[in-house]
């Protein structure tokens, strides 16, 4: 089980987690710390849905949201990048996206960006188009995406 793997290859590496999320809401840091010795590598969670949040907690530049919009993988770097500056963690996922309805003709839905950032490394970005599979579906795709990138910054 995924989820697991992360806990355990954290734990051997010495490492502390944390997640900055927005159209997930919480539902990585809910997927790590169901597991058993969570308690050794998370570290915490910011759920920050509004922009307001993203900058206030994360540090997310009013600049890059104006010229790129939340769901840019720009503000996905500077989420990432700011719950690593703001928390003990060694490595941060972070997630913004269009879950739905809705959408626009720039920024569909089931569009959803990522970071990943990690001490001493250059942080990851990344850009899903999940299509218009439903908010609930996009919402769990997202998770697991993110839980996916965690574990391979980790093997």
């Amino acid at each position: 089980m995924i989820k697991q793997e992360i806990i355990d290859l954290a734990r051997s590496l010495n490492l502390r987690v944390a997640t900055a999320e927005s159209c997930t809401g919480g539902m990585v840091s809910v997927a790590l710390t169901d597991m058993p010795g969570a308690s050794d590598v998370m570290d915490r969670g910011f759920v920050t849905y509004s922009n307001a949040a993203k900058v206030e907690m994360l540090g997310v530049s009013t600049d890059s949201l104006m010229a790129h919009g939340a769901v840019s993988e720009q503000v996905a770097q500077e989420m990432a990048e700011g719950a690593l500056s703001r928390s003990a963690a060694d490595l941060t996922v972070a997630i913004t996206g269009v879950a739905g309805p809705g959408g626009s003709e720039h920024k569909p839905e089931g569009r959803v960006c990522f970071g990943l950032a990690r001490k001493g490394l250059k942080t990851f970005t990344d850009t899903q188009e999940f299509g218009a599979q439903g908010r609930d579906t996009v919402r769990q795709l997202s998770r697991d995406h993110a839980l996916a990138l965690l574990k391979r910054s980790l093997v």
